[in-house]
């Protein structure tokens, strides 16, 4: 079995996040010193080598701009579509 960090879904989270950050305006260095992390933190999740744990992603989408739920909306939208 793959890792969790190789998936299809995984990768697609990690294209997200550096999107976002471009859409924000933000270099990686600016959240990298946001979150009081090395640039390269940022760096190695964007690329998909460093997985994330939810608290390190709220926080991210935190410096992001993003609300969680638009997150997980804009990761796959079936996710949040009302049962």
């Amino acid at each position: 079995m793959k890792k969790s960090r190789h998936t299809a879904d995984y990768q697609r989270m990690c294209r997200l996040l550096a999107q976002l950050r471009d859409e924000a305006g933000l270099t990686q260095a600016q959240v990298a010193n946001q979150l009081g992390v090395p640039q390269s933190f940022v760096s190695k999740y964007e690329s998909g080598t460093r997985r994330l744990d939810i608290v390190e992603l709220r926080r991210i989408i935190d410096v992001l701009g993003v609300m969680p739920g638009t997150f997980l909306h804009q990761l796959d939208p079936s996710w949040l579509q009302s049962e």
